[in-house]
C-alpha cells in the first residue's frame, strides 16, 4: 500500500511519485505552478546570474513589445485603478503613524452604497481605549 502525503499548496492528500524524492507537490496545475513560481523567487534570490539573466530576458521582451503596458492599462482601466487604491493601502501601512489622541475626531466621510474591502491593520497597536482595533478604508470593487 503506497503511502500518502500532504500537498504544501493545495493540502490534499496525494500518492507521491517514487521516482521524486521529497516530492511535496501534488500532480494538479495550480499546485505545480505554486511549486516552480517559489523555485524562482527562491532562485531569484540567491543567485546573481539568474538573476541578471532574468532581467536581460524582460528588457528584450519589452523591446519587442513596446507600448504594451500603456494598452493593458488603457483596457483594464478598472483593475488599475482598483490596484492604485490598494497600493495607497499598503503605503499607509509601511508609514509610522502617531498614536490615536481620545479628543481626536475627524469629520465622518459618506460612504457610497457597494461592496467594499475592509483591511485590518494588525501591525499598529492603540494605545487609547476608544479606538477601533481595526482602521477601515474604503475601496470599492471594480
Amino acid at each position: 500500500m503506497s503511502r500518502k502525503i500532504r500537498c504544501a499548496h493545495c493540502g490534499r492528500l496525494f500518492a507521491p511519485n517514487v521516482h521524486v524524492k521529497n516530492q511535496r507537490y501534488c500532480h494538479q496545475v495550480v499546485c505545480q505552478r505554486a511549486r516552480k513560481n517559489l523555485w524562482q523567487r527562491q532562485k531569484m534570490a540567491s543567485d546573481p546570474d539568474y538573476q541578471a539573466n532574468q532581467r536581460e530576458c524582460w528588457r528584450s521582451w519589452y523591446k519587442r513589445h513596446p507600448g504594451y503596458w500603456r494598452q493593458y492599462r488603457r483596457r483594464h482601466a478598472a483593475y488599475c485603478q482598483r490596484n492604485r487604491l490598494l497600493q495607497r493601502v499598503r503605503d499607509q501601512k509601511r508609514r509610522v503613524k502617531d498614536l490615536a489622541k481620545m479628543d481626536a475626531s475627524k469629520p465622518s466621510l459618506f460612504v457610497k452604497p457597494g461592496t467594499y474591502y475592509l483591511i485590518p491593520q494588525r501591525d499598529r497597536l492603540l494605545a487609547k481605549m476608544d479606538v477601533s482595533a481595526q482602521k477601515v478604508f474604503v475601496i470599492p470593487t471594480a
